[in-house]
């Protein structure tokens, strides 16, 4: 039969380990790295010794360089309400077409979704 040995850690040991956890490192790095038994060991210090609490998370994280503009952003929302108003106008169109077309052999073209027979 074998016993089980809990592992003590000292406080100033599970500080470090968050503040390594707040500066970006992953919980499941922090276990292997230093043999921390326990899948919610790191979890439970966190939420007692960190400032910010347990990410549940990703955090995306790009320099300022990778961010982009505000004219950047304001042009790519032009272009894409400049593609809808695109996109509508050929819904437009089709629907005209759909219409003179089954004027044209006098049956009913468009499909009634939902109506399952």
């Amino acid at each position: 039969m074998g016993t089980t040995k809990i592992k003590r850690y000292s406080e100033s040991f599970k500080r470090q380990v968050v503040r390594e956890y707040e500066e970006g490192a992953n919980a499941h790095y922090l276990k292997q790295k230093y043999g921390i038994g326990g899948s919610t060991t790191i979890k439970h210090w966190v939420q007692k010794y960190g400032k910010e609490g347990f990410r549940t998370e990703q955090v995306l994280i790009c320099s300022p360089e990778d961010q982009p503009t505000f004219q950047q952003m304001e042009q790519r929302i032009k272009e894409l309400e400049g593609a809808l108003v695109e996109a509508v106008l050929d819904v437009r169109m089709f629907e005209a077409i759909v219409d003179a077309a089954s004027k044209h052999f006098n049956t009913h073209l468009k499909k009634a979704f939902g109506n399952r027979s």
